[in-house]
């Protein structure tokens, strides 16, 4: 048996990412770096990702194309213990409710658990957040619906859109602008409707954007290819590509410079900026490139440009 990838986290107190790999019951952690390179060679099939720790009973085959990446089964099982699906409203630990800012216009309001700190905002790829208040999951849960219902943003945005915004990012004086505004509509529906235990949390706006290496750069035009560095500019929407799905035998190599949410940005020389979105990889078993991998030699799209491209890169 191999070992499969099941993408990519970010443990609370890192720096950056590590991609978590499973073989049977044991699992690892591949922590990366900014600046130095990274790639990998995809072989055989993709197999389901399995559900709540443990692998699929089946190991059954997956479509390429699936951020999922598991099974109708797995994905049923995935589902039926999920905070998100309100399956389990006993849950005895305590919860908190946070404002995340993704680009200019594009903010949500949701939960996680305390234990697992901002960990869940680092996985969305928020680039900013406040902390709103914590207590009781259904505390939680019933001022996550008031203040999306109120405020009016949504408790989920699509992740194609949340990458596309990330080309024009303000600085950070007007993002934390824009929670802090938010944050104080919300404070504003105190006795209005938000449960009284939940305990409110003061403003305190946390910005991602070094950790994730991203920032702006004036004047960056498209096909502009960012460099290692303490902050990376992501080039405009049009002049990046994604990685649409993984091959047999297919390689992805290339530079990190940055990372947000699933994420990773790799600079692949002439053929430009490249991300990579691991929740693709999960599933497959992934050798070392090489140093003769040709790059990105597997199906992409353009972000924010649809269908993915005929052919390879």
């Amino acid at each position: 048996m191999d070992w499969q990838c099941t993408g990519l986290r970010w443990p609370e107190g890192s720096d950056g990412p590590a991609l978590g790999w499973r073989k049977g019951a044991r699992t690892r952690a591949s922590v990366l770096a900014y600046g130095t390179e990274f790639g990998f060679r995809a072989s055989g099939e993709r197999r389901c990702s399995g559900a709540r720790g443990n692998a699929c009973p089946l190991g059954a085959v997956v479509p390429a194309t699936s951020t999922g990446g598991r099974c109708p089964e797995c994905g049923r099982l995935d589902r039926a213990h999920s905070v998100a699906a309100d399956t389990i409203p006993d849950d005895p630990r305590t919860y908190r409710v946070y404002l995340a800012w993704f680009g200019p216009g594009l903010v949500k309001v949701g939960i996680t658990a305390e234990e697992r700190g901002a960990a869940r905002l680092r996985e969305q790829g928020a680039v900013v957040f406040s902390w709103l208040g914590r207590g009781p999951l259904m505390a939680a849960r019933r001022a996550e619906e008031v203040l999306r219902a109120a405020l009016g943003v949504p408790d989920r945005i699509p992740y194609a859109r949340k990458r596309e915004v990330r080309a024009a990012l303000p600085d950070p004086a007007e993002r934390a602008a824009e929670v802090a505004e938010l944050y104080g509509r919300a404070a504003a529906l105190e006795g209005a409707g938000l449960p009284e235990a939940l305990e409110r949390l003061p403003f305190a706006a946390v910005d991602h954007a070094e950790v994730f290496r991203l920032g702006v750069v004036a004047g960056a035009g498209a096909g502009a290819i960012p460099r290692p560095g303490p902050v990376h500019a992501l080039p405009r929407s049009g002049s990046v590509r994604a990685v649409a799905g993984l091959v047999d035998g297919g390689a992805v190599a290339g530079r990190l410079v940055a990372a947000a949410g699933p994420d990773l940005h790799l600079d692949a020389g002439a053929q430009g900026l490249v991300i990579v979105d691991t929740r693709l990889m999960t599933g497959w078993t992934l050798t070392a490139a090489g140093p003769d991998a040709p790059g990105v030699s597997v199906p992409t799209v353009v972000v924010g440009g649809g269908a993915a491209q005929d052919g390879l890169f």
